[in-house]
C-alpha cells in the first residue's frame, strides 16, 4: 500500500515549473534585504584597463624556469642512462 502512496507522491518537475508563484533563494532574500538598506553603487560593466607596463622578470622567476630545465634534463639523462646499462647487460656475451 505505501508503494502505490510513493509513486503519487514523486516530485513533479513539470508541475513545480508551473506553479504561479516561486519563491527567491535564501541568497536572493539575502541580498534584497541588504540592498534596500544599502543600495550598491553602479558598476560598469568592464572596467577601462589601467596603463600597462612591463615588468622584468625577476631572478626568481629565471632560476625556478632554469632549475626545472635542470631537473628535466637530469631525469631524462637517468633514464637513457639506464636503457643504456640495461642494454649493456643483456648483449654482454657470457662465456
Amino acid at each position: 500500500m505505501s508503494e502505490r502512496h510513493d509513486g503519487e507522491r514523486e516530485f513533479d518537475l513539470r508541475w513545480a515549473d508551473s506553479a504561479e508563484h516561486k519563491e527567491p533563494s535564501a541568497r536572493a532574500r539575502m541580498l534584497a534585504a541588504r540592498w534596500k538598506e544599502n543600495p550598491p553603487g553602479p558598476v560598469p560593466f568592464r572596467a577601462d584597463p589601467g596603463p600597462v607596463r612591463r615588468r622584468r622578470r625577476s631572478s626568481r622567476v629565471r632560476s625556478a624556469r632554469r632549475s626545472s630545465w635542470i631537473s628535466t634534463a637530469i631525469v631524462l639523462g637517468s633514464v637513457a642512462a639506464i636503457i643504456l646499462l640495461l642494454g649493456y647487460l643483456n648483449f654482454r656475451p657470457t662465456y
